[in-house]
């Protein structure tokens, strides 16, 4: 008879789990049959001595089957994209309409801020009206008319990774390989795709953040997803700076709109959603390698087609019909805004990603506790990058605040994040590995 304590007992002793026996596992964290106490002590089984591809493969589709597993009939194949997090990343508002644009069928279940990071879903409530929390018919009937939708996860969406996340915050195991892969892969494959294409960041402002953490935790969850029957490959990619220039949520939605309008386009923006669009097209059939696939975004982003789908998408989901059109008198403005002078002549050598999410989270613009309210106006723009030229007193960035006090404090610690030399540096490739 299985049992947890058996299960648990295995993993601490370095052997191999049977896989139905971690399906059980992660049928009794949705359950309740397996208590905290085990759930704790097979976290940290699992951080300390690893599950084999197999198991890793057998506990993530379990998690996944303990919810509501989504089944699409539609004339074109399920796409999505997954990013591990960083600084100024809003390129799934970007891609989502760009994919759409080119064919695919785009239910992006997205998330919100957690840690020092931003969440898609607090950025696109950003703009006002929008609903993040459709009904399954709503959702579907989005996805079949408009071929994307960007919403949150329901509650019987992978029940069992809810319970787990919560044990590995309080227990110590966050950082187990195994248990991000099934924690992130649970939720996506529940979402019944065909094809994946994954954004692991690495630097600064990731939770990964060396080039050989981002490469285990992107080579992780290929296979699972593989594994679990889902085309899927990954992009490892810088975020040893912020990649728009904005960071704050109504603040990146500007960038975003400014690039998908054509009215100020922010390159790294546009390339990443290229090469990460390149590789979903790709995927899933609807391009004949990466490189074609990239060129047919970057066509529905120069017509105006991801632009007009994003468009209908916003007025779908409750926010304003004219929104692309008028989209800067749409969204809300911090009362106080102050220069970020540098305080040295040089370049700028290095930025401290993860300092300036903090900043973000202390102006109000993230949670320092669940259940915070964000305000979306609050944040910085014009944020200096890597390898750029500065003087003492030139602006490195502009913050936006509520309060005098809380701008004065946000200008103190981005002076802090910037380390400014007297030669010019080597700025890091954008896109720095392919894993598929």
């Amino acid at each position: 008879m299985t049992d947890a304590r058996t299960i648990i007992a295995t993993i601490r002793d370095g052997g191999k789990p049977l896989d139905d026996d971690l399906r059980w596992f992660a049928a009794g964290l949705a359950s309740g049959a397996v208590t905290d106490a085990q759930a704790g002590a097979f976290a940290m089984a699992v951080l300390l001595k690893g599950l084999p591809e197999a198991g890793r493969v057998a506990l993530t589709t379990g998690m996944r089957d303990t919810g509501k597993v989504m089944e699409w009939d539609l004339p074109g194949p399920v796409v999505d994209k997954h990013s591990t997090g960083g600084i100024g990343d809003c390129t799934s508002l970007l891609l989502a309409p760009a994919l759409a644009a080119c064919g695919a069928y785009v239910p992006m279940i997205s998330g919100r801020g957690l840690g020092h990071t931003g969440g898609t879903l607090d950025k696109l409530e950003a703009i006002p009206g929008f609903r993040t929390g459709l009904t399954e018919a709503a959702f579907r009937k989005q996805v079949a008319n408009l071929k994307c939708a960007i919403v949150a996860a329901s509650a019987d969406l992978a029940p069992a990774d809810k319970r787990l996340y919560a044990i590995r915050d309080v227990s110590g195991t966050v950082e187990s390989v195994d248990l991000i892969t099934a924690s992130i892969l649970s939720k996506k494959l529940a979402a019944g795709l065909e094809a994946l294409v994954l954004d692991v960041k690495c630097g600064s402002g990731a939770f990964m953040k060396t080039p050989e953490r981002a490469e285990e935790l992107a080579r992780a969850l290929v296979t699972t997803a593989q594994g679990a029957g889902c085309m899927t490959s990954a992009l490892i990619t810088d975020m040893s700076q912020p990649l728009a220039t904005a960071a704050g949520n109504a603040l990146e939605v500007i960038e975003v709109m400014e690039t998908l309008t054509g009215t100020s386009v922010n390159t790294a923006l546009w390339d990443l959603t290229v090469a990460l669009g390149g590789e979903a097209l790709a995927l899933a059939g609807l391009a004949a390698d990466a490189e074609d696939g990239g060129g047919r975004i970057a066509q529905a982003l120069e017509s105006g087609a991801a632009a007009e789908i994003f468009g209908r998408m916003v007025a779908a989901q409750g926010g304003p019909a004219d929104f692309v059109e008028r989209w800067p008198d749409r969204l809300p403005s911090a009362p106080v805004m102050v220069e970020v002078p540098a305080l040295a002549d040089g370049y700028i050598a290095e930025i401290d990603g993860e300092a300036l999410g903090h900043v973000v989270v202390r102006l109000g613009g993230g949670r320092l506790r669940e259940g915070d309210r964000v305000n979306p106006s609050v944040g910085m723009s014009d944020l200096a990058g890597i390898g750029e030229e500065t003087g003492a007193g030139v602006p490195l960035a502009m913050v936006h605040a509520v309060t005098e006090s809380a701008a004065e404090a946000a200008v103190r610690a981005v002076q802090a994040a910037y380390r400014i030399v007297d030669e010019v540096p080597e700025e890091p490739p954008l896109v720095m590995k392919r894993i598929g």
